[in-house]
């Protein structure tokens, strides 16, 4: 097993995720054959694209000891640990030809939680960095109800919703997981490094980058396909139009994974992307936990949802309530005149005024009946 961690931290420094062919040659040859065949240079051009500029830089020994100073260990798909359900959304995509889609060689994780077992009932929570206070409250509201149910809450710790999402399971002592475009252990941003350091303590910090290395644009994009992927469905809170939390949106609509958007002010920039998601029929709206719950529950999981409040005329048949309202609080009317207003015959209101007296709905007068009800 040592050879293949070596091989699979090797081929992890070596390659830019996804490495859509590296990760083909692996699957056929394995990840020790791979990478052999990297260092030798004895593979196709599309393999070498992949590898060359970092082939003759074999730092596996030294990756796995830093990791192992800093808390980190590396999960390959041979372990138990391995997500291997939710990646397979990864594989499948791959096959049907989406080449982003590629799974990852392996991961850097930092923090006690087990990756198979923590992703099995989780919830992506993502958004814009500049969220508006309304985004930042139902992102964190959302993560600390789905937490407090055993929910996983997955986000990529970034300022604005990713930030109020992880911070909101930690406040119901839940579960949360930060995947990062940066080393498992890079405090990015540097104003989360205590955050992170939260997160770490009972859930995990995730990476395909190993130790040390640092954040870059291109690597944020290629992290949310990680972030749709693992998590069984994805809520955006708030996204511009073009946005990561968008892209992470349009991943896991991609790979099968249920859709979720928040809605706000038709004139808040941050709720365009969201908007957006449900007017093409991407994401489905999500306005509390039992929505989500719903959209990413097992089969028959219904999420309770908080009963409306009761009325009095609950229980009433039609036309008592026809009756009920054609009554007036202050000016008494007579049974003939609630006939007519109210459509019911004339002997029917007669019979039905006595019973919503019984129930404390309407009382008579010498004038006429009245409501007792607002």
């Amino acid at each position: 097993m040592d050879d293949i961690r070596l091989a699979r931290a090797y081929l992890s420094r070596v390659a830019e995720p996804p490495a859509v062919a590296l990760g083909l040659l692996v699957g056929e040859v394995g990840p020790v054959r791979a990478a052999e065949l990297v260092r030798a240079g004895d593979v196709p051009d599309a393999i070498r694209d992949e590898t060359s500029a970092r082939a003759g830089h074999d730092l596996a020994a030294e990756d796995l000891a830093r990791a192992g100073q800093a808390g980190i260990r590396l999960v390959v798909p041979e372990d138990d640990e391995w997500p291997a359900w939710p990646l397979l959304s990864l594989d499948n995509a791959r096959a049907r030809g989406m080449r982003w889609a590629a799974p990852p060689l392996a991961l850097w994780v930092r923090g006690p939680a087990s990756l198979d077992e923590v992703m099995q009932r989780s919830v992506a929570i993502v958004g814009a960095r500049a969220a508006t206070p309304y985004g930042e409250h139902t992102a964190s509201e959302f993560a600390y109800d789905l937490a407090q149910q055993s929910v996983t809450v997955v986000s990529g710790a970034a300022f604005g919703i990713d930030g109020a999402a992880h911070r909101g399971a930690l406040a119901a002592e839940g579960l949360t997981v930060a995947v990062l475009a940066c080393g498992a252990d890079v405090g990015y941003p540097v104003a989360h490094t205590a955050l992170l350091s939260r997160i770490a303590r009972a859930g995990a910090i995730v990476s395909e980058y190993p130790p040390g290395t640092t954040p870059a644009k291109y690597r944020f994009l290629v992290r949310n396909r990680l972030i749709a992927a693992l998590a069984v469905g994805t809520v955006v809170v708030e996204a511009g139009r073009r946005s990561g939390a968008r892209n992470t949106a349009s991943s896991a609509a991609a790979l099968g994974k249920p859709v979720l958007a928040v809605p706000g002010s038709v004139s808040s920039p941050m709720s365009q992307g969201c908007h957006d998601l449900i007017r093409a029929a991407t994401a489905t709206v999500a306005t509390s936990v039992p929505d989500i719950l719903e959209a990413i529950g097992t089969i028959g999981e219904l999420a309770e949802r908080e009963s409306p409040p009761p009325r009095p005329t609950d229980g009433l048949g039609p036309q008592a309530i026809q009756v009920h309202d054609a009554l007036h609080r202050r000016t008494p009317h007579t049974p003939q005149h609630l006939s007519h207003q109210s459509g019911v015959p004339l002997d029917r209101v007669r019979a039905l005024l006595p019973e919503l007296e019984l129930t404390g709905l309407a009382t008579q007068t010498e004038e006429g009946w009245l409501s007792t009800t607002a």
